[in-house]
């Protein structure tokens, strides 16, 4: 019998006003925490995370307001948050955390508090360049509201922790999956 790749399981952290829904794909290994920029949602990652071996346990994290996570009208503690959630793993790693679009902000707050082993900065933009079987893990959806809540994450200061960006060009984990596995993988090896 081949071994199968791990398969994706949703579970949810925290109380009902502070949930935060996540994905997980594997349960050993370094950890490697998935976030989505503003108005996106977990499900991006997918494709990337499943193209992950067992060296990696792949957390893919709905934001709040984004899928099925709660909806907040002060984000300041989400680093702290986040924290909990990846301790409460019981990893044991100091996780890689990707940073999509604007949310490398909360990637590079995290790793200026907490231990980890990469921050990736993944580029928003234009699908024109994604392959269209993958263009329906990036599908924006506008909220004027939550717009308002993530209105400052642009101007959060990018902290020096060690780092890598993934490629040139918006979406390269959509353009080629099993690429961007590959590049993570190689940072997890390290």
């Amino acid at each position: 019998m081949h071994p199968q790749p791990p398969r994706r399981t949703t579970h949810a952290h925290g109380t009902p006003r502070n949930r935060l829904v996540y994905d997980r794909w594997g349960r050993f290994g370094r950890p490697v925490v998935l976030l989505h920029g503003p108005f996106y949602d977990r499900t991006m990652w997918w494709p990337v995370a499943a193209e992950l071996d067992g060296n990696c346990a792949a957390i893919a994290v709905d934001l709040p307001g984004h899928g099925e996570s709660a909806r907040r009208d002060d984000l300041s503690g989400l680093t702290q948050h986040l924290a909990t959630l990846v301790h409460g793993l019981d990893l044991q790693r100091a996780p890689v955390l990707v940073g999509h679009g604007e949310s490398a902000a909360l990637a590079h707050a995290f790793a200026a508090r907490y231990a980890v082993q990469h921050v990736i900065t993944v580029e928003d933009g234009d699908l024109a360049a994604v392959p269209e079987a993958y263009r329906q893990f990036a599908v924006r959806r506008s909220d004027p509201a939550l717009a308002l809540t993530y209105r400052e994450w642009s101007s959060v200061p990018v902290g020096a922790a060690p780092q890598a960006h993934a490629g040139d060009g918006p979406f390269p984990h959509l353009r080629d999956p099993a690429a961007f596995a590959t590049l993570i993988q190689g940072l997890v090896r390290c």
